[in-house]
């Protein structure tokens, strides 16, 4: 499918965020090992989280849907899986890490599967780390890649995990750790890239009543306690919120988002001090957050390596800047769902911009932007932010644009019904 949009000037729109993905999958997993029922209510209902959602319907765990809610029967951390069971989990890496622990629940082996591009993308630091504490897991192709022949047991103890890749190594652990045998003592070397979403995972954690001991992003303990089944709501996206925050900065005008936890834990709701500091006015009132811009926009520096969900966001919003701007901390998104860094500089070449890579930077100086055509390379995240430098320059189509179903299948229609496209 191909978009293509026009320059959009002094916008004035209000819409509502969907339903957090990162919470979603971590809340499926928790009542998945939880001791009774739980009911999920606003789950989001999108690509990634349906096949975190089939996979553990194939690890034994009963999924029914009511409505704007899914129903969780919880297994009590014990996972009574079928022989043969295999996993296969597209190009949702969320899913395949966080399940590759889950699945050492089972008495009997899985395997986990993917995509190409998931064979692509490194998880020796995960499984390194599950094999130090019980797991027997296998490569069953390029040693550090999947997939993976996962068996063993959580027996618990003492583990470091490498996350410089990916906090998801971490969070996989966590998510398991209640169903060890015994205390799991995890620690997470300097580095650590995407360190918020260890605060979404032991949010979610302590919300089903697990309970992390924890200092600061080095140390985590775990003891064996089943997870309580319960009612739990969904909050709101702000990595989905942040295209139309941008949008807003971009073109000039106003945007209210809907449906966010102003408090929230979420990393990437540092994208609003981001443009508050290129020039946007940042407001709340209630679940609804507000930016308004005049379209004047300063060049910022920024560590972004807790933020990676919405670098390419802010990258396309620096790019109409009229001072450069220079974003560290980015070296992990080349093992992302597309290797984003590319990304990020073929988007902007592509409109007329100057962009460059500088080891683990990317700095973005004005030049003077024009329509053109953009590949979203099946990836959510280039075909959403592309949209957001597209509707600052006009004329430009993007083409691939379906993919934005991974996170937020709703993206397209959303912004034909405020007159964006």
């Amino acid at each position: 499918m191909d978009v293509t949009l026009g320059k959009a000037e002094g916008i004035d729109i209000r819409v509502r965020a969907p339903p957090s993905k990162s919470y979603t999958h971590r809340a499926l997993i928790a009542a998945a090992l939880a001791d009774g029922t739980s009911t999920l209510e606003q789950p989001l209902d999108a690509t990634d989280t349906a096949i975190t959602a089939e996979g553990l319907i194939r690890l034994g765990i009963r999924i029914d849907r009511e409505a704007n809610r899914l129903l969780v029967t919880g297994s009590g951390g014990v996972l009574n899986c079928a022989e043969g069971t295999e996993l296969r989990m597209g190009d949702s890496g969320t899913s395949f890490r966080l399940l590759t622990s889950v699945a050492l629940l089972c008495e009997t082996p899985v395997i986990l599967t993917g995509s190409a591009r998931m064979r692509e993308r490194p998880v020796e630091g995960l499984v390194a780390a599950l094999n130090g504490i019980g797991g027997r897991i296998r490569y069953l192709g390029a040693d550090g890649f999947p997939p993976l022949l996962i068996e063993g047991e959580l027996t618990g103890g003492n583990v470091c995990v490498e996350s410089r890749v990916s906090s998801q190594f971490a969070s996989s652990i966590l998510l398991a750790a209640p169903c060890a045998r015994s205390a799991v003592e995890l620690q997470v070397p300097p580095g650590a890239v995407s360190r918020s979403y260890l605060d979404v995972t032991t949010d979610v954690m302590a919300s089903f009543g697990v309970p992390v001991e924890r200092r600061g992003y080095e140390r985590f303990r775990v003891l064996p306690a089943p997870y309580r089944a319960r009612t739990y709501r969904i909050e709101g996206d702000y990595s989905s919120a942040s295209y139309f925050f941008a949008m807003a900065a971009v073109c000039g005008g106003k945007a209210t988002v809907e449906n966010l936890v102003p408090a929230s834990v979420q990393g990437d709701r540092a994208l609003l001090d981001a443009l508050a500091e290129m020039g946007c006015r940042i407001s709340a009132s209630g679940d609804a957050v507000t930016i308004e811009s005049d379209g004047r926009l300063d060049g910022i520096e920024r560590d972004m390596s807790a933020s990676p969900d919405v670098v390419q966001t802010l990258c396309m919003v620096a790019a109409h800047a009229q001072s450069p701007s220079r974003f560290t901390g980015i070296s992990h998104l080349q093992y992302k769902e597309s290797d984003r860094i590319r990304a990020i500089l073929e988007v902007i070449r592509a409109l007329g911009g100057n962009a460059a890579r500088e080891q683990d930077a990317i700095v973005i100086s004005p030049a003077p932007l024009h329509g053109g055509v953009i590949a979203a390379g099946n990836d959510h995240r280039t075909a959403m932010s592309a949209a957001v430098l597209g509707l600052a320059v006009g004329g430009v189509t993007i083409s691939g644009a379906e993919c934005v179903s991974k996170s937020f299948p709703e993206f397209w229609k959303i912004l034909h019904e405020v007159g964006l496209a």
